[in-house]
C-alpha cells in the first residue's frame, strides 16, 4: 500500500524548514526509523524519520526547497 509521508513538526515554533540533504533514493528502501532528510531550521539541522518501513516509489522535495509542516515529501510502498 503506498503512503504518502508529511513534514513532521520538527520544533514547536517551527512551520517550515529547509530541505539539506535527501539520505534516500527511488528503490531503496526503509525501515520505520530511519532518516529520510536532514532538515533546515533558523537554529538547528533535523533529521526526518520515517513513519513506516518500505520501499521509496518517490521523493517529492528537493535540495533547498521550503517546505511546511504537513507538506507532503515522500512517498513509500510498505512492506
Amino acid at each position: 500500500m503506498k503512503s504518502t509521508v508529511k513534514m513532521p513538526k520538527v520544533a514547536d515554533s517551527v512551520n517550515e524548514v529547509f530541505i539539506s540533504e535527501i539520505l534516500v533514493s527511488i528503490g531503496g528502501t526503509v525501515q520505520a526509523g530511519d532518516p529520510l532528510m536532514l532538515v533546515e531550521t533558523d537554529k538547528a539541522s533535523v533529521e526526518v524519520p520515517s513513519p513506516i518501513s518500505g520501499t521509496v516509489i518517490s521523493v517529492l522535495v528537493v535540495i533547498d526547497e521550503e517546505v511546511s509542516t504537513g507538506a507532503p515529501i515522500v512517498e513509500i510502498e510498505s512492506l
